[in-house]
C-alpha cells in the first residue's frame, strides 16, 4: 500500500485546474502567464517547484519536445504522442496502447525495479513525419 501523502497545497491545486483547464499541454510559463492575469500570482520559479511536487506524487506528467521544451498536463489525462524529430510536430495518438493495462498489473523486470512504485506512464513515438520525410527524399 503507498504511503498517505497530504492533499496538494492550494497553489498547487490552483495549477491543477489551470492544467485541467486547458484543452493541450502547458508549459511552465504558459501557467505563470495565465496566473498572472488572474488574482492569485506566482513566479515562474514557484510555478515550476509546485509542478516537480505535482510530478513527484504522480499528479502531473512532463513531457520534454525536441526543442527542449518542458510542457505539463494532468497525469489523468491519458494522453501521449507521436512527435518529428525534425520539425517538432506533435500528434495526439488515439489511443494509449497500455489504456487496458492498470499500473497494478503492468511488472517490470530486474534488480532497477525491485520496490519501484508506479505512479503514471508516458508514451511517445519519435520520428519523421510525411512532410519531413518527403522534404528529405527531394534532392
Amino acid at each position: 500500500m503507498p504511503p498517505q501523502v497530504a492533499a496538494p497545497s492550494e497553489r498547487q491545486q490552483l495549477l491543477l485546474e489551470q492544467l485541467r483547464q486547458s484543452d493541450r499541454e502547458l508549459s511552465g510559463q504558459d501557467l505563470h502567464a495565465l496566473l498572472r492575469q488572474g488574482p492569485q500570482t506566482m513566479g515562474l520559479a514557484t510555478v515550476y517547484r509546485h509542478l516537480r511536487q505535482l510530478q513527484q506524487r504522480g499528479l502531473v506528467r512532463c513531457r520534454h519536445l525536441p526543442s527542449g521544451e518542458a510542457l505539463f498536463a494532468p497525469t489523468d489525462r491519458d494522453e501521449h504522442h507521436l512527435t518529428c524529430v525534425d520539425c517538432g510536430t506533435s500528434v495526439v495518438l488515439e489511443q494509449c496502447p497500455m489504456r487496458d493495462m492498470p499500473l497494478q498489473d503492468v511488472h517490470l523486470h530486474g534488480p532497477q525495479a525491485r520496490g519501484f512504485q508506479l505512479l503514471f506512464h508516458t508514451l511517445e513515438f519519435f520520428g519523421l513525419c510525411e512532410a519531413c520525410q518527403q522534404r528529405q527524399a527531394q534532392p
